[in-house]
């Protein structure tokens, strides 16, 4: 089994949800800027043109970020980040479609259509004209979000769910693309984890910060709560050295100097 990996919130929404759970794999990286993904080769595997995808042993190509997860948990139950029981498992699916629904597909297709139009004019319809109103749209759900929130620590109630990971990777995404946040709103999940240092070498470079493809960073949410791993284990992942395109999951925040050019393409 491999993932099949680029830049993007996406993927790494995917390497936060696998470094949560302790899950290794092989990672093949491909080149989203250049269109890879919309080859001949890649769409054989996944008809969808999208990335990640996650490779079976037996060739099978399961792709779409949520469904990879489930599959993952499913492999791997322990720790749960789906859930443990059917009533976690339904309450944290609930979550992460509202978050979906609700935030990330608005702010990502306000990307899309304005500072990603030169990106992704010729792979899917643009609508320029509606991305002000999609931006606007998304931190209107933000805001609902961030009211819901005011008495507990993560989005799906008690503990870190798949619904934190989604969340964080795109409003970290969006904020590095010309959508910042409003300070009081949702900025509490982009301040679990500190940024990496200046000099990391795995930070990226001028200062731009990791947006990871197509929404708590690893260990971070767990961090805050007291618990062991967080963002002390991360940072040193990260200062440990690169990732390697098809060798084993590293670490799923490090970035790429064009990677804010991406966003699901």
């Amino acid at each position: 089994m491999k993932l099949l990996n680029s830049l993007g919130p996406n993927p790494r929404l995917v390497r936060m949800f696998m470094h949560e759970k302790g899950i290794e794999l092989p990672q093949v990286d491909h080149d989203l800027l250049g269109g890879e993904n919309r080859g001949e080769a890649f769409v054989k595997k996944n008809p969808a043109g999208q990335v990640p995808a996650l490779e079976l042993d037996d060739g099978t190509v399961i792709g779409e970020t949520v469904a990879i997860c489930e599959y993952l948990e499913e492999k791997h139950p322990s720790p749960a980040l789906i859930g443990s029981t059917p009533e976690e498992r339904a309450n944290t699916r609930m979550w992460v479609r509202r978050v979906e629904l609700n935030i990330t597909e608005y702010l990502l297709n306000g990307f899309r259509f304005a500072e990603g139009y030169d990106l992704f004019k010729d792979r899917t319809l643009c609508l320029p004209e509606a991305a002000d109103g999609l931006k606007r749209k998304g931190q209107a759900g933000l805001a609902w979000l961030d009211g819901l929130m005011a008495d507990r620590d993560y989005v799906a109630g008690n503990r870190m769910t798949l619904a934190d990971i989604v969340l964080y990777c795109h409003l970290d995404f969006v904020a590095s693309v010309g959508q910042p946040l409003d300070p009081g709103l949702g900025m509490r999940q982009l301040e679990v984890c500190p940024e990496p240092d200046a000099g990391d070498p795995e930070s990226v470079a001028d200062g731009q910060r990791d947006p990871g493809d197509d929404a708590l960073g690893e260990g971070g949410a767990r961090d805050q709560a007291g618990g062991q791993g967080g963002c002390e284990e991360q940072r040193a992942d990260e200062q440990a050295g690169g990732r390697e395109g098809a060798g084993k999951s590293q670490d799923p925040e490090a970035g790429n100097a064009n990677e804010h050019l991406s966003g699901g393409a």
